[in-house]
């Protein structure tokens, strides 16, 4: 296939980024202190959290990878993206104003407020390792991929080297205020690019009808046997946890959201975020499912979206998608570049230096962006190793994440979990949830020892109810003390903001739930 972009495509891209690279540097400018600069001064509305929070998570890994799996597998792939509006319903009904009454910076200084140092410092130190080996290097892994194939004279890890490069120093220069006017841009090109694919592709199979039509029906089911190899019905529980963690308890998306103006703000734009997720099931599965009609072939499910790319579209509207592509890339690695920024200044260089002036602590910041940016090129070899680069993320949060939402539910909910159970619970669980993950998943030594054939879904639900177990039978001697601050209230479901029952974010949340059951029965 003919991968080669003309001048046109190349003009569009060009443009595209000396406006995103522009506008990083005049944000800079306005950044004086580390909440500028991590929190963009606490004061973005609810669109642009929202719209952030769907370009964050709509990564060039989410492009490539989702609609590679629904190539794979079929529909069945949506249960990860409904669960997500579900998640954030959750988060915006019951998390969101615990997390603004303590006016965190970053998600690990919440498990000090509630519990302790060491277990704020354990779990820091966990976020920077998954934004590393997960977040970064299957970003700069998917954007190589598909840049490569369309730029011969790049290869994957040159190409990956730019994307990094690109991110990078918009990210140093403007920090969250840059990140999230940026994201926004780049969701309304993703939208916009997705839907070009979706029609492009449904033109090339003949239609609606014509596409299902060739499908078999358990490619259009969305709920599967249990004995499923890709997504059990008996894992749902097991998604719902991933996605409590992806949506909730990782900084490089709750970031937006503590950076709302107020709790109203943050709230609507988690709901937002939800709604924008739904849509995903045209424009990430139907091309998925698309791809495999036209080319059932491919060498790998991971070349799904390029190949759509190359064989379906005109010189413009190619370099138009390649950039969308791009835009989802820089999205992901400018969230989890000042996610793991603010991390490694917030919760471990201000508390054991806490004399750095604000000024000092931008630049720290600045620093161990430019350092995030050099470190991830290097690891992007490690996602070759999984047969998707869906398989690699889900697969991988399956393991060591269960324990982070068991011990985040227990502080917000239950006030006599004690300091100490928090803090073992994650030390046994997470390290053993990686042994795991590496003997079951990469070395196959689990299988050769005879271990049975547990879908990943099914372990995570396993490891939260061992960590539900290791938190009660810690917590249970002695009396545990709660911040009055850090746990939930009934009052925080109390209305905000004075108007009509369409500004009430509980009807909003009401009508997101519908919308989201609606569109399962339609499908399931």
């Amino acid at each position: 296939m003919n991968a080669q972009l003309a001048a046109i495509d190349i003009v569009v891209i060009f443009v595209y980024f000396t406006a995103v690279m522009a506008h990083g540097f005049w944000s800079g400018r306005r950044e004086r202190n580390a909440g500028d600069y991590f929190l963009a001064g606490r004061s973005l509305p609810w669109a642009l959290i929202g719209a952030s929070l769907y370009a964050s998570n709509m990564s060039g890994a989410s492009f490539v990878g989702l609609i590679g799996a629904s190539y794979e597998y079929g529909l069945v792939v949506f249960n990860y993206e409904w669960t997500a509006a579900a998640v954030l319903i959750f988060f915006a009904l019951f998390m969101a104003p615990v997390f603004l009454r303590a006016k965190l910076f970053t998600v690990p200084e919440y498990l000090e407020t509630r519990f302790d140092a060491r277990t704020r410092r354990f779990y820091a130190g966990f976020t920077l390792f998954t934004l590393m080996f997960i977040d970064i290097a299957g970003a700069l892994f998917a954007g190589g991929l598909v840049i490569s194939m369309m730029i011969p004279a790049l290869s994957l890890w040159g190409a990956a080297a730019a994307i990094a490069l690109l991110a990078g120093v918009y990210t140093i220069a403007g920090g969250l205020r840059a990140v999230v006017v940026t994201d926004t841009v780049q969701a309304a090109l993703m939208i916009i690019g997705a839907s070009i694919i979706l029609w492009a592709g449904l033109d090339a199979a003949g239609g609606w009808d014509a596409l299902f039509a060739k499908l078999e029906p358990s490619r259009t089911e969305m709920i599967k046997p249990a004995d499923d190899p890709f997504l059990p019905w008996t894992g749902l529980f097991g998604v719902l946890l991933l996605g409590f963690y992806y949506w909730t308890l990782n900084q490089y998306f709750v970031q937006r959201v503590l950076a709302a103006r107020n709790v109203t703000e943050a709230r609507r734009g988690a709901l937002f975020g939800g709604l924008l997720k739904l849509p995903n099931l045209f424009f990430m599965m139907l091309p998925g499912l698309i791809a495999f009609v036209l080319y059932p072939a491919l060498e790998r499910p991971d070349l799904a979206f390029p190949t759509l790319i190359v064989e379906l579209l005109p010189a413009g509207l190619k370099g138009l998608i390649v950039t969308a592509l791009i835009a989802a890339i820089m999205s992901s690695l400018d969230s989890a570049f000042n996610a793991g920024a603010s991390i490694a200044v917030m919760d471990f260089l201000k508390p054991k230096r806490p004399e750095m002036s604000e000024r000092a602590l931008l630049w720290a910041g600045r620093g161990v962006t430019g350092a995030m940016m050099v470190f991830g090129m290097g690891i992007v070899p490690l996602v070759e190793r999984f047969g998707s680069l869906f398989s690699y993320f889900q697969s991988t949060l399956a393991y060591i994440t269960p324990p982070v939402v068991a011990v985040f539910m227990a502080g917000l909910f239950a006030r006599r979990v004690k300091a100490g159970a928090a803090f073992w619970t994650l030390s046994i669980m997470i390290p053993t949830g990686m042994a795991l993950f590496i003997a079951k998943e990469v070395t196959g030594l689990w299988a050769q020892a005879g271990g049975p054939d547990i879908h990943f879904t099914i372990m995570a639900s396993l490891s939260f109810v061992l960590s539900v177990c290791l938190l009660a039978g810690f917590s249970a001697a002695g009396a545990a003390t709660t911040n009055e601050h850090s746990a939930f209230k009934t009052a925080d479901l109390a209305h905000g903001p004075r108007g009509g029952w369409h500004l009430d974010y509980r009807w909003q949340a009401a009508g997101l739930a519908l919308l989201t059951g609606l569109l399962i029965l339609a499908f399931a």
